[in-house]
C-alpha cells in the first residue's frame, strides 16, 4: 500500500478506531472491524508505514493541574509579499503557546490559537512577538470563555468515500 492506494472499508474503520483510542490492543481493533488479529495489524503497519497513520498521542486533561486561557487572533500583515508570510510562519511556528496557525481568506491574513497559562501571559507573549517585527500590521484577540464541542479525531466516514 502506497500514498496513493486509495483506502478501503475497513482500512477507514480501522483509522475510525484508532481515533477513538490509540492504544486499544490488536485484538480488540481486530474485533471492531472484523477481522482477525494478525491480518489487522498487517493493514496497522501497512497504513502507518504508507503514512496515513502519522503518530500516536496521549490527550492530556490539562485543567487537572493547570490554569490555561484559549486565546483566538486575527494577524493582519503590513506586507502581503511572499517574504513576509514566509517571515511570519517561520517565526511563528517556534512558538510553543501557538498551537495552529492559519493562512485564511478574508478580512484578515491569518487566524492563530494560543494556549497560555493566563491573560497577561498571552499579553505578555504578544508584546514580544510584536518586538520581534514579524510584519504584524494589528491584531484581534478573542479569548475563550466555553469549548462546548472539542473533537480530535476527523470525520473520516464523511470525507473520504471508500470502496
Amino acid at each position: 500500500m502506497d500514498a496513493a492506494t486509495k483506502l478501503d472499508r475497513i482500512d477507514i474503520n480501522i483509522l475510525v478506531q484508532l481515533q477513538k483510542d490509540g492504544r486499544m490492543t490488536n485484538v480488540s481493533l481486530a474485533e471492531a472491524v472484523g477481522l482477525s488479529p494478525s491480518p489487522c495489524l498487517q493493514r496497522v503497519k501497512r497504513l502507518e508505514s504508507a503514512g496515513y497513520i502519522s503518530g500516536y498521542e496521549a490527550h492530556v486533561n490539562l485543567a487537572k493541574f493547570a490554569s490555561s486561557v484559549t486565546v483566538f487572533t486575527e494577524v493582519t500583515l503590513s506586507d502581503h509579499k511572499r517574504a513576509d508570510f514566509v517571515k511570519f510562519e517561520s517565526s511563528i511556528r517556534n512558538i510553543d503557546e501557538v498551537l495552529e496557525c492559519h493562512l485564511i481568506s478574508g478580512g484578515y491574513d491569518y487566524l492563530v490559537r494560543f494556549l497560555c497559562s493566563s491573560i497577561q501571559h498571552y499579553q505578555e507573549l504578544m508584546e514580544s512577538i510584536l518586538d520581534k517585527n514579524i510584519g504584524i500590521d494589528k491584531y484581534f484577540s478573542y479569548i475563550v470563555i466555553k469549548s462546548p464541542v472539542l473533537k480530535s479525531a476527523v470525520p473520516l466516514r464523511s470525507l473520504v468515500r471508500a470502496v
